[in-house]
């Protein structure tokens, strides 16, 4: 990296949220640039690095090795230089009951392309709004990572919620294998839907309704198995009260899924028909993933020897962002093609 400049990444482009930052950091390590971030979630209410961002670059940074400059709450610039990753067991505490599924955004890419095994046990929240549950990671990211050829495996030991926190989680990343293309052009048949309940501390009849509201909706539309599975936490493996609904689908080539996270003065009802409904338009849009995968894919996709290709109902602000800035950082070519409810998106690195 001797003499090669600073790539510049302007934080506030397209969503202008931690999304931006933590991609920015896992490319530069993966593809050795230095970078500079500025105006870092200039349109978030909060600018400036909060503990999850703070977590997620520093993760980053122990992982390879990184001089980084600008790390405290609150700043709004970063410069990170990336060094040579190295596997081994690491340990990052978001102190807070900030996402470590979006620590995990940062981290995975730069475990998965460097070829060691690393451990990671992160401590954090597991259950946090306005990011992926655990569950949607282990049941559906990681399989359509494994499609790719990554070899991950995750556990979580205790669930944490909103405000407290503290929920671990285990992850195992057996990093070497070059990643292949992704080609998901068609969900194939759909097999059964499995319905996934977290809960601590709420009372008894909440999973049951969140089920059967998800299922009223589902039922009807779908002729297949309707599998429900409900995890109730002792209160000695749960900070706090908290808990959730993930519905995955289950088909022949792709997994899609939808979740609602319990919420202090949402009925039970509420949040099961939500995520049905939500579920149900992926389905029937003909997608093969949803739209969360098709925010966190493209990074994976660049980076994959090959021709990728997946279709989603939609590609989110977040998902266009991310396809700015891998282009920051290497030649890519894609196409987008629109139609009959959803967009398939191919994407080839040049």
């Amino acid at each position: 990296m001797q003499g090669e400049d600073w790539l510049e990444i302007d934080g506030a482009w397209g969503e202008g949220g931690g999304q931006l930052l933590r991609t920015a950091v896992a490319l530069a390590a993966v593809c050795r640039r230095r970078i500079r971030v500025f105006n870092i979630r200039a349109r978030r209410p909060r600018p400036g690095l909060a503990p999850q961002h703070l977590t997620a670059v520093r993760a980053v940074a122990e992982v390879c090795g990184a001089r980084v400059d600008g790390l405290v709450p609150g700043s709004r610039e970063i410069r990170f230089e990336p060094g040579e990753a190295q596997g081994g067991t690491y340990r990052f505490d978001v102190g807070t009951a900030g996402s470590v599924a979006l620590v995990l955004q940062a981290l995975l890419p730069v475990a998965i392309l460097s070829p060691q095994v690393f451990s990671f046990h992160l401590t954090g929240g597991t259950e946090v709004e306005h990011a992926p549950p655990m569950g949607y990671v282990q049941h559906v990211l990681l399989d359509h990572l494994a499609r790719m050829g990554a070899t991950v495996s995750l556990s979580v030991r205790r669930p944490g919620y909103y405000p407290r926190g503290g929920g671990e989680v285990e992850v195992e990343v057996r990093g070497g294998a070059a990643l292949s293309a992704l080609r998901l052009r068609e969900p194939g048949a759909l097999r059964r839907i499995r319905a996934f309940v977290e809960a601590a501390r709420l009372p008894g009849h909440v999973p049951g309704r969140m089920i059967a509201a998800a299922r009223e909706v589902l039922a009807p539309r779908l002729a297949v198995p309707f599998e429900p599975s409900v995890h109730v936490r002792r209160e000695a493996s749960a900070l706090g009260a908290g808990g959730g609904l993930l519905l995955v689908a289950e088909c022949e080539h792709t997994r899609l899924a939808a979740s609602a996270l319990a919420r202090r003065g949402v009925p039970a009802e509420a949040l099961g028909r939500d995520a049905g409904l939500e579920l149900l338009a992926a389905l029937e849009s003909g997608a093969s993933v949803d739209v969360h995968a098709a925010d966190q894919l493209p990074v994976y996709c660049a980076l994959a020897a090959g021709e990728s290709v997946f279709c989603a109902p939609q590609l989110s602000l977040h998902a266009q962002t991310a396809l700015w800035l891998i282009e920051r950082f290497l030649p890519l070519e894609r196409r987008e093609d629109a139609g009959a409810g959803r967009i398939c998106l191919t994407l080839r690195r040049r």
